[in-house]
């Protein structure tokens, strides 16, 4: 399939097709909290259609930002140690399939406050430190900010604020981790600098599964979970006027001390950790740092002398990880040539395994051995392909997977949409259509089936340039949408492949 397909925003929609609107169907599922269980077992984290890579990138991008407007202590200083210490003990908790590259650092302002960024990066006020009564409860602020990471929910944010404002935004949010812009990036993701620092935006809804994951955090590393409820109750009480901002960047969720308490009733009693002589010890050394105020960090950051002052006691960071970039459909359709090899047929052939893929509005099953690569610019597909099925000259093997919705509320027929988008991959990708469309029930719904033919971006072994089937089929949304999806082969092994997407297809549910 030509990478015109790929692109369809790049090129004009010529036709009826002008008078409908390109979306992204990827919603992500509306986030719960958990359910008590007998035992203290981690959730699935679930997906939050944003790769591990682009999540850390900007994590790391984020972090240092804030070694440029905030005071942060160098790595030998006790504190920074022993914070460190002490989350390496909770990170070993985490089963390693659902773990992430967890790095502390220290922040030095008075107020009460911590924060983990996308990837791992996590920042503790030295305020933080002070303000805890026991290692529990300093364990219990560290584990719940380790728990956002853990369920992905800066990520998740993107996609659930581009969905209120359309599908089609949906793509941007993936498009700015992949191809750069990191501030609004960020601002999706909930991430953002304010007077008082950086913070993070959470619902209640996060917050009680952060409380949930954290507990368990706390339970596997030998500490009470109630001490993490205990520590925002403490908080709560001498709030006052004006909240720690920990309490503000954390909105409580509802009856924390008893939901936490409901949580862990069933647990297996343990012989919980007593206080800590390390925990008191570096909590005093803490008392004696200096530290400086929200309103003093915001008017430094301007002039820049945090930036200066962390290079003076060797407070750096090297955002190592960041230059990895990121994967999927970005990176790969950078990495072709315009004339590209002839592909060798075991390297992109399905596995006879499938998986479950979530994209929020649809459902359906995959090969496991081809990725889910999400879109470089707005109004771009989804692409579900082998690595080596794809080039600069767009996807051969594989499955595209778009939409279209009406301006207006308007409501076109399966027909006259399927009709229509046949008239646009015909004028703008050059596709030739062979055989009338035909019914085709997918996931209780009747949609259409045409069978289309273009050049495949890949040659025949001979060098020679290649035919390519192109199987549309339509679906029509409750909305008066339609999801389409694109299944590409050459023509002389569609017949490969084809059992595959019938799989898809079958497995596919609304």
């Amino acid at each position: 399939m030509s990478q015109g397909v790929i692109e369809p925003r790049e090129r004009r929609i010529k036709g009826a097709l002008a008078r409908l609107v390109l979306w992204l169907i990827v919603l992500l599922p509306a986030t719960q909290a958990y359910p008590q269980s007998a035992s203290a077992e981690f959730p699935n984290p679930g997906n939050a259609h944003m790769s591990r890579d682009q999540q850390q990138a900007l994590g790391m991008q984020a972090a240092a930002q804030v070694y440029q407007q905030m005071p942060v202590l160098p790595d030998s200083s006790p504190e920074t140690q022993y914070i460190r210490q002490l989350g390496k003990k909770l990170v070993a908790t985490i089963p390693a399939e659902h773990t992430w590259p967890y790095e502390f650092h220290v922040v030095a302002q008075k107020e009460i406050n911590a924060f983990a960024l996308p990837g791992g990066q996590m920042f503790v006020n030295i305020g933080t430190v002070t303000a805890a009564a026991n290692e529990s409860q300093l364990a219990g602020v560290m584990a719940h900010e380790m728990s956002h990471v853990y369920m992905q929910h800066s990520a998740k944010q993107a996609y659930k604020d581009e969905w209120t404002q359309g599908f089609a935004g949906l793509a941007g949010a993936v498009a700015g981790a992949a191809i750069g812009g990191v501030g609004g990036q960020l601002a999706q993701m909930g991430v953002k600098m304010t007077e008082e620092g950086l913070v993070l935006k959470y619902s209640r809804t996060d917050e009680a599964q952060a409380d949930a994951v954290g507990a368990i955090i706390l339970y596997k590393a030998g500490y009470n979970p109630q001490a993490l409820a205990d520590f925002f109750k403490t908080l709560e009480t001498q709030g006052g006027s004006t909240p720690p901002q920990l309490l503000s960047d954390h909105p409580n969720p509802g009856n924390r001390e008893q939901a936490i308490e409901k949580e862990i009733r069933n647990w297996p009693p343990e012989n919980y950790a007593g206080d800590s002589p390390a925990f008191q010890k570096v909590r005093q050394q803490a008392m004696g740092v200096r530290a400086y105020t929200a309103e003093e960090i915001a008017q430094g950051a301007k002039s820049g002398e945090w930036a200066a002052l962390n290079r003076k006691n060797g407070a750096t960071f090297s955002p190592t990880a960041a230059s990895a970039g990121s994967t999927g459909a970005s990176a790969l359709a950078s990495s072709g040539t315009a004339s590209a090899p002839a592909v060798s047929l075991p390297n992109v052939l399905p596995s006879q395994r499938m998986v479950m893929t979530d994209l929020g509005p649809v459902k359906f099953e995959r090969p496991e051995n081809w990725q889910v690569m999400m879109p470089k610019q707005q109004g771009q597909d989804v692409t579900i392909a082998p690595q080596a099925g794809i080039n600069s000259n767009g996807v051969g093997y594989g499955v595209v997977l778009n939409g279209i919705a009406p301006p207006n509320g308007e409501r076109l027929s399966i027909d006259d949409a399927t009709r229509q988008l046949v008239q646009y991959f015909q004028q703008n990708n050059g596709l030739k259509v062979v055989g009338d469309a035909q019914p085709i029930t997918v996931g209780g719904v009747q949609g259409r089936s045409v069978n289309l033919q273009s050049t495949s971006p890949f040659p025949a072994a001979n060098g020679q340039p290649e035919k390519e089937r192109d199987w549309l089929v339509t679906v029509p949304m409750r909305d008066g949408g339609v999801i389409f999806m694109m299944f590409v082969a050459p023509q002389s092994e569609f017949g490969r492949f084809q059992p595959t997407y019938e799989v898809m297809l079958k497995s596919m549910r609304f």
